[in-house]
């Protein structure tokens, strides 16, 4: 039986119970690089809650609940800080304000799912999972092979944020030894295969380039306003080629 990835693009109604776990596996495999560079972000998320006071029952609810890496870090930051419930909503409200654009790039082939799918999707959606999936086309998103991919990585982060709250009762301070590196390997390896065209290339230089100045200059919400600029800045290429094409 063939099984492989090009199945991706198969109706649901069109394969078979066993179709359907080799694509569940497919994703799985296919994000586990992820998972496993994702291990030590997960190990300082949660030994970094329990350093500040979370027991670690919360500081697993966090994982297993909020699931997002970055918000999560912040967070802890912020109520380490004690900074106020406003300030953390609003905050991690921006951090993760990146969602939406997966969502809306992806609406077109979840939508037509059942509510139940819509909703596990969408609350599996990560970096991660948009790296593998966001820029599949409708024939080639396959709802089994998301799953996969998405359900795994939530398994591992779990699991990493676990043994960071067991390491962090034991071996405090570990968000000094270097953790925090692998928050921007991470997102490297993501975003690097994805440089496909001009707008992209331009887009993530541009980032990279501002970002790096205004954490010089110390300005408040840099990395939001490098974010933005480039987004401007790869979106007028795609328009510039467009209109010229």
């Amino acid at each position: 039986m063939d099984t492989s990835h090009r199945q991706t693009g198969t109706k649901d109604s069109e394969l078979t119970a066993q179709e359907k776990r080799a694509l569940f596996r497919q994703g799985a495999i296919a994000v586990t690089p992820l998972c496993i560079a994702v291990i030590p972000w997960g190990l300082l998320a949660g030994s970094f809650a329990i350093d500040i006071g979370l027991d670690p029952f919360a500081s697993q609810a966090l994982s297993a609940i909020v699931f997002a890496g970055s918000a999560q870090l912040v967070a802890t930051g912020l109520l380490k800080v004690g900074a106020g419930l406003g300030t953390i909503l609003l905050t991690t409200l921006f951090i993760t304000s990146r969602h939406l654009l997966y969502s809306v790039t992806m609406r077109d082939k979840i939508s037509p799912l059942p509510l139940r799918w819509r909703l596990g999707l969408g609350f599996l959606l990560t970096d991660e999972l948009f790296a593998l999936c966001g820029h599949q086309s409708k024939k080639e998103f396959n709802r089994w092979y998301a799953l996969g991919t998405g359900l795994w990585f939530y398994i591992c982060w779990n699991i990493a944020t676990f043994a960071g709250i067991v390491a962090g009762k034991f071996i405090p301070n570990l968000d000094t030894i270097g953790l925090d590196f692998a928050v921007a390997a991470t997102f490297i390896a993501i975003v690097i295969p994805t440089i496909k065209k001009l707008s992209v290339l331009i887009t993530v230089f541009v980032a990279m380039i501002l970002s790096v100045v205004l954490q010089y200059f110390d300005v408040d919400g840099g990395l939001m306003i490098a974010s933005i600029i480039a987004m401007f800045f790869g979106y007028s290429i795609d328009t510039i080629k467009g209109n010229n094409a």
